[in-house]
């Protein structure tokens, strides 16, 4: 039996979201739409034109967001991630502990540098546009990867986004050829479009022969496979995972859950942030997966879910919300 439904590994970052008008992405030459990686300074110009005391603030990174649903949920979850000794490091050593997943992070050792952050800029259509200075977590290493906690964990779920550094990277092929050796599962997230687009071959090393289960958007999917349909898409999809999710935002979601495809029907919301939809599908997905339920309740159980995300501010559920979700699905 064992300790952990899924290990994940990502970026660390504290996540600061508000309400913005296209006219301040024109005021401050910021591109909509995008996760654009910036320095420190830039961001400190960013922070110093927004209402700061309006804005959200809770630990995030993409697969942070993900093992949290799965706690959420009900189920058992570690993360691998590096924040600094600062005041937004303890305090996103503080909120994991609150979300109930287990961590690397010691306070009492936490490295001097700076946490990184990510401004989450929420628009009228509900659209989000990311400004990260990844700070210290654009240093996670193989250092940070807790091997025995993977090889407790019936999934190791990786975040594409580390694809974009050496170290990361590394980290990554790492993690995974641990997984495998202790005969623990791997899922992989894409991440973001511009992830598959500028760092296709970096994703290819990780994948190797392939993977167990890997989560894409369409847009990701086609740029991975080179396909201009997701039909074409999907068939050649089936060369890099065993399984995989591809999202498709308000049209639901299809499944390939080894034998065949599965579609997994939206469920009416009002979208108002989109911010954080896809990691809660993945989420969701994965602590359905690892508590019993079938690929097909598992996607209906991820589709609820990211609906309910994407009707309110901020990538995270409250716990009575997980357990109505949990309640509608299993009446």
């Amino acid at each position: 039996m064992k300790k952990y439904d899924v290990t994940g590994i990502g970026n660390a970052l504290v996540d600061i979201e508000f309400k913005v008008t296209d006219k301040f992405f024109e005021n401050n030459q910021v591109e909509k739409g995008l996760m654009t990686l910036v320095d420190e300074d830039r961001q400190n110009e960013l922070m110093g034109v927004i209402n700061t005391e309006e804005a959200k603030k809770q630990c995030g990174g993409s697969a942070a967001n993900s093992v949290i649903a799965v706690s959420q949920f009900g189920g058992k979850s570690y993360y691998c991630c590096k924040v600094a000794n600062d005041e937004l490091g303890r305090f996103f050593v503080e909120d994991m502990k609150e979300s109930g997943v287990d961590n690397n992070l010691d306070p009492d050792k936490l490295e001097d540098g700076i946490t990184g952050k990510c401004l989450v800029m929420v628009t009228e259509d509900s659209e989000r546009t990311m400004n990260t200075f990844l700070g210290i977590t654009q240093n996670f290493s193989v250092k940070e990867i807790n091997e025995s906690a993977i090889k407790d964990s019936k999934y190791l779920f990786i975040e594409g986004y580390l694809v974009t550094s050496p170290n990361g990277k590394e980290a990554m092929m790492h993690a995974k050829k641990t997984a495998e050796e202790a005969g623990t599962k791997v899922a992989l997230t894409f991440s973001d479009p511009a992830m598959v687009k500028y760092f296709k071959e970096g994703f290819d090393d990780v994948i190797g022969p392939s993977v167990d289960l890997l989560f894409a958007n369409e847009e990701e999917a086609m740029l991975y496979t080179g396909k201009d349909s997701l039909e074409e898409a999907r068939e050649e999809m089936k060369k890099a995972a065993k399984h995989f999710v591809i999202t498709q935002g308000k049209n639901g979601a299809m499944i390939f859950d080894g034998d065949t495809f599965i579609d997994i029907e939206p469920y009416k919301t009002t979208a108002i942030d989109s911010n954080g939809a896809g990691d809660m599908f993945a989420g969701a997905f994965l602590y359905g997966i690892t508590n019993g339920h079938s690929y097909a309740s598992s996607g209906k159980l991820a589709s609820m879910a990211s609906s309910k995300i994407v009707s309110q501010f901020g990538p995270r559920l409250k716990w009575h919300q997980a357990k109505e979700i949990l309640n509608k699905l299993n009446p």
